[in-house]
């Protein structure tokens, strides 16, 4: 297949723009390797882990590629800094960092030649992390599954406003899982795409198989935004939805909020599997996603679905160009 050539498969040396989203319960060292083998950019989701498990990960995926592969750090994790330090040792190359400021770690991790890129979902913090040394940022929109921007942009909103806020690359994340949806965020400025649900329902993701299942049963309007007023996270619909939902709509106070959650809740649904009672993290693509198939399979098919979208979008030019 042809590869796409932008600055950020320049920067990671990929073939192709496309990032694997460093997902919680999902995103192990067979999912990234997977990715990587497959010309796009894996990332291994340290949210969930230990330390030692996050070494274990990375030395997994060293075995299984030799490709370019990342570490997916969200900030405000009790364990990140530890999590840190293995990254340090087993001198990843590669690392995105979520969910904090970009300004804690971004110029430690630039010293030691790695190459940094931080998620934001505004403007603002897309000028941060470029302040900040970052080599390029994900700009995530409303769309995305898990932990989102309190500002509700969408990502057709979003990234033209960050590609006029910085001068370096934009990888466009939120509502994308189709080679059509990556030609589209390309002509809105982006550089790259960051894919999670799509992956998140692969046949190497380390997700329980019944929340799998749940991915490929959803439809349009079964995911929702909540618990903004702690950390919005875009959730599917479920008997713990239902419950959570109730208790803000009540006006319940921010404790009994926290109580209701309880700890564990992703693990729960993501990983073990209660699809009832679990908290399951997935964007609104989910309702595109009809079956689980391999990395390999989802990755030539968004590649060849990218040409051939860019192709009827030449003759659609071509026609109006010629008054046809």
């Amino acid at each position: 297949m042809q590869t796409i050539k932008t600055r950020i498969s320049r920067i990671f040396d990929i073939d192709y723009p496309v990032i694997q989203g460093g997902m919680i319960w999902c995103s192990g060292w067979e999912l990234a390797s997977s990715v990587s083998n497959s010309g796009g950019l894996g990332l291994i989701g340290s949210g969930s882990m230990t330390p030692e498990i996050l070494k274990i990960h990375i030395q997994k995926a060293k075995k299984a590629t030799n490709k370019p592969f990342g570490v997916n750090i969200p900030l405000i994790y009790s364990r990140s800094a530890e999590n840190l330090k293995v990254i340090l040792d087993e001198k990843v190359k590669i690392v995105f960092t979520s969910a904090g400021n970009p300004d804690k770690w971004t110029k430690r991790l630039k010293d030691e030649g790695i190459k940094v890129v931080h998620v934001i979902a505004n403007s603002s913090f897309a000028v941060k992390a470029e302040k900040a040394g970052a080599d390029a940022i994900v700009a995530e929109g409303f769309e995305a599954g898990g932990h989102n921007g309190r500002e509700e942009t969408t990502t057709f909103s979003l990234i033209p406003a960050i590609k006029q806020a910085v001068s370096i690359p934009v990888i466009a994340a939120g509502g994308i899982g189709t080679g059509r949806g990556i030609l589209a965020a390309l002509a809105l400025g982006a550089e790259g795409v960051q894919l999670g649900s799509v992956f998140a329902a692969s046949k190497e993701s380390s997700a329980h198989i019944n929340f799998k299942k749940e991915i490929i049963r959803a439809g349009e309007g079964d995911t929702r935004l909540t618990l903004k007023k702690l950390i919005p996270v875009r959730l599917l619909k479920n008997n713990f939805y239902t419950e959570i939902n109730a208790a803000i709509q009540e006006g319940r106070s921010t404790k009994e909020i926290l109580e209701i959650l309880g700890s564990g809740r992703a693990r729960k649904g993501m990983f073990e599997g209660n699809v009832d009672e679990g908290e399951l993290e997935i964007g609104q693509i989910s309702s595109l996603i009809n079956k689980i198939r391999p990395v390999d399979e989802i990755m030539k098919e968004l590649i060849f679905d990218f040409y051939e979208a860019g192709n009827e979008l030449k003759r659609t030019l071509h026609d109006l160009k010629t008054n046809k």
